[in-house]
């Protein structure tokens, strides 16, 4: 099917995307553009409806390791190096202040890939991506490390 300049702008007027996310949309749903702006729409929905989850979920796993307590610092790296080095007193009043600030955060670590670990006062290093990993893998394994 031949797909017009015509319906690529209106499919980027509407949506904000690109002319080739909206020519691929437009491909996908056979040329018609109310169904590739429908295609969009739950494509961001659902993109953001998972970064809200997994954020949801990368918290609460911290909070729960937080809760075990022996935990001495909180560390967000990005290819092997360190961006932010947080003490637990400061990561706990952080969260407690703000919790929609540490959602943002933690969305946007993992949007971005980075890695979040915790370490404990015994030295041990828990990687929460890794155990994110793991529950996701085998939701019905709640075992921790």
């Amino acid at each position: 099917m031949d797909i017009s300049l015509e319906q690529v702008d209106m499919v980027v007027e509407r949506t904000g995307v690109t002319f080739a996310e909206a020519k691929d949309a437009l491909e996908r749903t056979d040329g018609d553009v109310v169904d590739a702006i429908i295609l969009i729409e739950k494509n961001r929905t659902s993109w953001s409806d998972d970064v809200a989850d997994r954020s949801q979920q990368m918290i609460d796993k911290v909070k729960e390791i937080l809760r075990k307590g022996n935990v001495t610092k909180i560390t967000v790296k990005k290819d092997g190096e360190i961006l932010m080095n947080i003490p637990v007193t400061a990561a706990a009043l952080g969260s407690i202040i703000s919790v929609p600030l540490a959602l943002i955060g933690l969305g946007s670590a993992i949007v971005s890939k980075c890695t979040i670990e915790v370490l404990k006062e015994d030295g041990e290093v828990i990687n929460i991506n890794n155990l994110m990993a793991k529950n996701t893998q085998n939701p019905m394994d709640n075992s921790d490390s």
